[in-house]
């Protein structure tokens, strides 16, 4: 199979991974095999070593997925095409979990790195007779803020059903001061949206949220729940990565969920209640040497998941 090149690609992770990543990864280039088994005393000439695959702006796949994923995007690119940050933007619009995963049934998107969609998503995919690979690469956790100054640390996975069913409607209840909840919810649509469903409230139904606490983005909910009402009052749910590592967290606090507190070791422990996993996925009709299947059969290597570990992602140990 075509192998990504490699000293560009080992030149440019060593220039992008931080510091506390360990050593550079080791070339990519195939060793030279011999053609097979020969007699004592012959010596057969090596094979011809295997080609070396170079992605191009020109050959580059088409990537999609979810916001959250954006950060992930932007580094492969800049790494396999050995440019900055600044320079890749162009190659890098995300359009959301459902979207992105509708943008590669219609064609409009070689590769998605997204968190779980929506169980329409497949339906859509199984009534085109549209299949697609998906490979998981890192895992991520449904985490739940509210401001800084709420005295309330930690919450159970009931109590939180029971807020978002209107259960529970004052702070009071959760050990908190005497003042309403507002509880914030996602757009439908939204990968966290989808999480919440599955992973918090299974068959019960969230309450209907008024529009003001909808944000239509990851950034407008933590917005929102630092500064509702000049209040304390709002909580809200968003992956771990996007509130932690993209320092969204300032001013705001991670609830512990049944006594765990949402962090690195815990995730990928698996102690944390709330798991999700992010995932490549392709059409699997994509050849065996095809830029997408190339890209996405190198984000499972060393490299690849060095590369996420890099950018604040949790991979397998």
């Amino acid at each position: 199979m075509k192998k990504i090149i490699s000293l560009l690609l080992v030149l440019v992770l060593t220039l992008s991974l931080t510091a506390g990543c360990g050593p550079a990864p080791a070339e990519t280039r195939a060793p030279t095999q011999t053609a097979g088994p020969t007699e004592p005393g012959i010596t057969a000439e090596p094979a011809e070593p295997a080609e070396i695959f170079r992605f191009t702006r020109e050959n580059f796949p088409r990537l999609d997925g979810s916001t959250s994923c954006r950060p992930m995007g932007e580094a492969i690119c800049s790494v396999l095409l050995g440019e900055s940050r600044e320079e890749i933007q162009d190659l890098v619009q995300f359009n959301r979990t459902t979207q992105a995963f509708q943008n590669l049934l219609y064609g409009e998107c070689d590769v998605v790195l997204a968190c779980d969609p929506n169980a329409e998503v497949f339906k859509t995919m199984e009534k085109h007779g549209f299949v697609c690979d998906m490979e998981q690469i890192s895992t991520e956790a449904l985490v739940f803020v509210v401001n800084a100054g709420n005295p309330v640390d930690s919450v159970t996975t009931e109590q939180l059903r029971d807020v978002y069913t209107g259960k529970i409607t004052n702070w009071k209840e959760l050990g908190g001061e005497d003042a309403p909840i507002a509880a914030l919810q996602r757009n439908e649509g939204a990968g966290s949206q989808a999480l919440m469903r599955k992973l918090v409230m299974g068959d019960v139904p969230l309450m209907k949220a008024p529009e003001e606490l909808i944000p239509d983005t990851m950034m407008g909910l933590i917005s929102a729940v630092k500064s509702y009402d000049n209040s304390a009052n709002a909580i809200g749910y968003t992956v771990y990565y996007y509130a932690n590592d993209m320092e969204m967290a300032q001013g705001l606090k991670l609830l512990r969920v049944d006594g765990v507190a949402p962090d690195k070791q815990s995730i990928r422990s698996g102690s944390y209640p709330h798991l999700s996993y992010y995932y490549c996925a392709i059409a699997h009709e994509a050849p065996a040497d095809s830029p997408a299947r190339i890209l996405y059969d190198w984000l499972v290597t060393e490299d690849g998941r060095r590369l996420l570990e890099a950018e604040g992602y949790v991979t397998k140990p």
